[in-house]
């Protein structure tokens, strides 16, 4: 994946994770994380913007340890299969992981201790399904 510019917008990262693991994630405990595909939306709109998605591949392949978010925790467990970014003017985060979550399981709480959502992490088995849910979600914010 291309190094990405300090521009903001909205990313939903979307990783493999090989084996069901028991993950200790920060103030949420230890979480039961089956196999399959998983679909994190983040929000870069702040300094840096979009780098932090550089930073987020950093943690997977090890290279940063610092845990600062819930998705930290799961990332060296995981592969990254595809990484969707949409560069909207209003913070959409919460729009594109509803829009996610209403097609897939939720990992219930993660990655959104700062909204009102269910979660910014969801799950499916089929790769192709997790894909069509983060395309359909990002593609609706540009219309």
């Amino acid at each position: 994946m291309q190094p990405q510019r300090n521009e903001p917008g909205i990313y939903s990262l979307i990783l493999f994770l090989p084996q069901a693991r028991q993950i200790k994630v920060g103030s949420l405990g230890v979480i039961d994380f089956v196999s399959g595909i998983y679909s994190y939306t983040g929000s870069a709109r702040g300094p840096g913007g979009l780098k932090r998605v550089d930073r987020h591949i950093q943690v997977l392949e090890g290279i940063k340890t610092t845990q600062r978010w819930h998705i930290d925790y799961l990332l060296p467990h995981t592969s990254l299969v595809e990484v969707f970014i949409t560069k909207p003017t209003q913070d959409l985060e919460c729009s594109i992981a509803k829009a996610i979550g209403n097609r897939l399981k939720a990992v219930p709480r993660f990655g959104c201790t700062d909204c009102r959502c269910q979660s910014h992490l969801h799950y499916a088995l089929d790769p192709q399904e997790m894909r069509a849910a983060a395309a359909a979600a990002h593609r609706a914010t540009r219309i």
